[in-house]
Order: C-alpha cells, then sequence, then structure tokens
C-alpha cells in the first residue's frame, strides 16, 4: 500500500513516498514541490515515513550526514547501479559525472548516461544525486533546480 506525508524543509515542500506496511515498509520517493498526491492515503504517522522525516529535519540542521532508511528505488539496472554509486559519495565532497561513470566502467558516453539516471532519482537528498557536478566543477542540470542543487 502507497503511503505518503510531506515536510516543509529549507529546500521547499517535500513529498516522501513509501510502499508496504510493518516490516516490508520502504521509502520509494521524495520529491520537491509537490503538485499532487501519489495516490494512496495521507500517513504521517507511517513508521517508514516518520523516520524520513526525523532524519531528513536532522541532515537540514546539520545534525545527520548518513539516513538509515530502507530504500527500493525502482528503475533500469544501469540506473540503480548509479543510483547506489550515489550513496557512496561521502557528506561534504562532491564528484563528476565522469567520475561516477569510470567507477561503474563506464566510458565513452557514460557521464551523459550517468547525467540521465541522475536526473530520474526517485529518492532525492537521501540518494545524494545533488552531490554530482560538471567536469569543471560547475553546478549542472538538477531535478529540484540549481538552486536547491546550491
Amino acid at each position: 500500500m502507497t503511503a505518503w506525508a510531506t515536510l516543509d524543509s529549507p529546500v521547499g515542500e517535500l513529498l516522501l513516498v513509501t510502499a508496504g506496511d510493518g516490516d516490508a515498509a520502504v521509502l520509494t520517493a521524495v520529491a520537491f514541490t509537490p503538485r499532487a498526491t501519489p495516490g494512496g492515503r495521507r500517513a504521517d504517522d507511517h513508521p517508514v515515513l516518520r523516520a524520513a522525516r526525523m532524519q531528513l529535519g536532522e541532515y537540514f540542521a546539520g545534525d545527520r550526514t548518513e539516513f538509515e532508511l530502507p530504500l527500493a528505488p525502482t528503475g533500469p539496472p544501469f540506473y540503480l547501479q548509479v543510483w547506489a554509486a550515489l550513496r557512496a559519495i561521502p557528506y561534504g565532497t562532491t564528484t563528476t559525472y565522469g567520475a561516477v561513470a569510470r567507477s561503474l566502467g563506464r566510458t565513452g558516453h557514460g557521464a551523459r548516461a550517468v547525467g540521465v539516471a541522475n536526473g530520474a532519482n526517485p529518492i532525492a537528498i537521501v540518494v545524494p544525486c545533488h552531490r554530482v557536478v560538471g567536469s569543471n566543477g560547475s553546478l549542472t542540470g538538477y531535478a529540484g533546480g540549481l538552486e536547491r542543487k546550491r
């Protein structure tokens, strides 16, 4: 069953979505500026959503550098590899699309493929796609907008 909640944050309102109940519940999305609810039910008391709200609050307060949440993003296998690589980027650091591509054994247009997967990340902030920058260190594309990425 899909359940959702919202969180006011320094980067705007976030929509948190989970699937499953009890021990099978996982976080499936953290999205910026919700335009509509994803269906299911609003569940501010859902344990995964409550944990996500608490941990995101700690993160924005500067008291948390890693998340401990059950995640279940869905996407093509390559996207899942990219999202796993994003989670390995240490707090307070950045890397480039090319470096992520090389870490996954991709050459040629690998950086562009990483950029596409990065842009499709369904669990913003928790899966830190905002830590990936252009090869010259510039901020490039971000689904939540460059102001949020900054």
